[in-house]
Parts: structure tokens; C-alpha cells; sequence
């Protein structure tokens, strides 16, 4: 008797996004940027599947939902490396890399209490210092922060 090789094979959504190679330990903290708990539609989760250039990734497909730049700015802060599919009848339409802007703006938190932006009614507005290492700089009180220790508003 032969020994058949069996593989889980993830279904092709007919439209939606897909976001792909999401290192496996950022995974759950872009599911709860992407609020899916509370969409109404169908979604698939993987995670530590195998990866030719990662070893192991993650992956998210929603069907029927596609999402403005200020959530793919706040995925970008946690999987820079990840991989936006836009899928319309079951073809993939638009494929990129999520990578940072040069300026982040209203998503971030400032962590400098005396920050006016913790003080006064002024939307966040940080500087990419370094997209590898993905480091912000306050525009107003210059406060450095590292991805580790970015808050999202």
C-alpha cells in the first residue's frame, strides 16, 4: 500500500483581501487590528504554515471586506514584510508589499505624558526614522519609539 501525501489546502476567495506572510508571532495582534470578531463575513485564519522564504507565516483571508491605508499603516507597524492580495472574482487584482509611509498620521499613540498631543485635542503625527528597524519620532515633542513599544490610538 502506498503512502499518498496529504495536504490542507486554504479555499480561493471570489473577492476580499488576503494578507500573507505575517510572521506567525505578530498574527493575533493584526487580527485585532483588522476588528475581524466583528465582521459578518467569511474568514480564514492560518497560522505557522509553511513557508519557503519565512520557514513558517501567517495568513488572514476576508471575504468582501477591503481596507483603507490607515489600517494597512497600522499592520505595517507590526508585519512590515507582509504581503496585501486584493481578490475580485477569485483573481488577485492588486499585489504589494504593506510597507510604512514616511509619516504616520492618527494612529499612534504619543508616550510622552507632556506630549500636546496627550494634552490637547491634536491628531498624532509621527516621522519614520527607520522602516527595517521600524522606529517613529513625534513630530511635535520628538519622543522616539520603537515598534515594541508602539500603542495604536
Amino acid at each position: 500500500m502506498s503512502e499518498q501525501k496529504k495536504e490542507l489546502v486554504v479555499v480561493a476567495i471570489e473577492n476580499g483581501t488576503v494578507i500573507d506572510h505575517i510572521p506567525p508571532d505578530k498574527l493575533f495582534k493584526v487580527v485585532s487590528i483588522l476588528h475581524v470578531d466583528t465582521l459578518d463575513s467569511q474568514i480564514t485564519i492560518g497560522n505557522n504554515l509553511k513557508s519557503g522564504k519565512m520557514g513558517k507565516k501567517g495568513i488572514i483571508k476576508i471575504t468582501g471586506k477591503y481596507y483603507e491605508p490607515n489600517v494597512i499603516n497600522k499592520i505595517a507597524l507590526i508585519a512590515p514584510n507582509a504581503k496585501l492580495n486584493i481578490i475580485k472574482d477569485y483573481k488577485v487584482i492588486e499585489k504589494r508589499n504593506i510597507s510604512l509611509p514616511d509619516e504616520i498620521n492618527g494612529i499612534i499613540a504619543c508616550l510622552n505624558p507632556k506630549c500636546i498631543t496627550n494634552n490637547e485635542p491634536i491628531k498624532t503625527r509621527f516621522h519614520v526614522v527607520d522602516k527595517d528597524n521600524i522606529t517613529v519620532k513625534c513630530h511635535y515633542c520628538e519622543q522616539m519609539i520603537q515598534q515594541e513599544d508602539i500603542k495604536m490610538k
